[in-house]
């Protein structure tokens, strides 16, 4: 039977169809839970196969180590099924096997493959986005969506979804009004489309706008900020982000229990949020009061050290901000340990992860100097394990304020004035300029 958009699934159970799309609805705007959904099809259809591949693609989408068993429990269901799959279904499964088995660039490839040939199969495209997002891959987020995009109209269902993913990709190549547009496009569509609104909060981020952003954010909160958002706390995150920029560090912080961290949560993506926001008031010498400490303890309670590089680097930064000098050594141990494995994250690792972990590291210990030496070489190239350049802002910010503490003061003004170039009307930039000059 086939898909609202017109892809085959290999079941004849019109139920299971329909819960599919409703799965996929909810995973596409991040409102609902689409695993318990699908979950919901399957117990009636367990051969359902596209069932057991959504399962698995929602899971590999948090890009953690503790749903590597989920993972593998579909693959295992998947795995007898592979004679009453179809040939995009086949695709998918390999995709996730690679995925599983810690060869993340292959999966990207078999996604680009995939969607070349089945352009209109919104799974595919949403996975490999978010798959270009964790390799930084800022083409590939553009380029995913412009070479599927011909296949679609304005009338198709998802056709809004794909617009914000787009705008994200149109931001982070530097794009900054096609982005805006593209995204505002996408919110005409679908005014709850929380990507799309992520995307325009990346371009006002970029172009030093805090104050619009503010206004921007506020003013659609009823869009993107309802109970069962699951996305609603990097939103929030980036509302926070303009107001302290703007040097209003306490709303930031009514933001950040509001919103980017309400109850403590042991998924990495909104872990990193919160140590992203609260490392930035830590470069500021700002008091957050407790809310280093819950954190903290469970980035060191979790099994995640050497995973993922860019979710070490977070991971780091709360060991360091709470003194946790036994598990920033463990975490250092590990993450030496990935970079000599094989597969996509001992690359990253290698490359920038490893530097950028130490660097935090020895700043952490005073070691500025050090600190600065460790982050020169890789902060262009950072992008090599993933995040956004609103997310990598915080490398530029440890080197500059690394600079300033060690007394390297003609670099420091070097780097603020590069800073200040590029977004002339941050008033946070301004502030590390008058330090300098100090």
């Amino acid at each position: 039977m086939d898909s609202l958009r017109g892809e085959s699934l290999s079941t004849s159970n019109a139920r299971s169809v329909e819960v599919y799309d409703s799965a996929l609805k909810a995973f596409n705007i991040y409102r609902g839970d689409p695993v318990a959904i699908i979950d919901e099809a399957l117990e009636q259809d367990p051969d359902f196969v596209s069932g057991h591949i959504l399962r698995a693609q929602v899971h590999i989408s948090m890009w953690e180590r503790s749903v590597v068993p989920e993972v593998e429990a579909s693959l295992s269901h998947l795995d007898g099924l592979h004679n009453s799959s179809n040939r995009r279904e086949r695709a998918h499964v390999r995709a996730i096997k690679q995925w599983a088995s810690g060869d993340w660039d292959g999966m990207r490839g078999t996604l680009d493959r995939l969607s070349a040939e089945h352009p209109r199969d919104l799974l595919a495209l949403q996975i490999g986005h978010l798959s270009d997002f964790y390799h930084g891959d800022r083409e590939n987020l553009r380029g995913r969506i412009l070479r599927a995009l011909p296949a679609w109209s304005r009338d198709d269902q998802g056709y809004g979804i794909l617009l914000g993913m787009l705008a994200f990709g149109q931001e982070e190549c530097g794009s900054y009004g096609q982005a805006e547009e593209t995204g505002r496009h996408a919110l005409d569509i679908d005014p709850e489309d929380c990507w799309a609104q992520h995307a325009v909060a990346h371009v006002m981020e970029m172009q030093g706008r805090q104050a619009e952003g503010i206004a921007f954010m506020e003013s659609r909160q009823a869009n993107w900020a309802q109970e069962d958002n699951g996305f609603a706390f990097h939103n929030w995150w980036h509302t926070a982000l303009y107001n302290l920029d703007q040097g209003n560090a306490a709303r930031a912080l009514e933001i950040f229990d509001r919103g980017v961290r309400p109850e403590p949560s042991e998924i990495q993506l909104m872990m990193l949020d919160a140590a992203a926001l609260l490392w930035r008031m830590h470069l500021q010498d700002l008091d957050v009061g407790e809310r280093w400490e819950e954190l903290s303890k469970l980035y060191q309670e979790a099994d995640e050290d050497g995973f993922y590089a860019f979710n070490d680097m977070h991971a780091m930064m709360s060991y360091v901000a709470t003194g946790r000098g036994r598990a920033a050594a463990a975490l250092l141990t590990a993450v030496e340990q990935a970079a000599t494995g094989e597969g996509t994250n001992a690359k990253m690792t290698r490359e920038v992860g490893l530097p950028i972990v130490r660097a935090v590291e020895a700043f952490g210990r005073g070691l500025y100097e050090e600190s600065v030496e460790l982050l020169m070489p890789v902060r262009y190239r950072a992008n090599i394990f993933g995040g956004s350049h609103a997310q990598r802002d915080i490398v530029h910010r440890t080197l500059i304020e690394a600079a300033l503490r060690g007394g390297l003061t003609d670099l420091a003004q070097a780097l603020i004035n590069e800073r200040t170039a590029l977004k002339p009307h941050c008033p946070f930039s301004w502030r590390l300029h008058q330090r300098a000059q100090a």
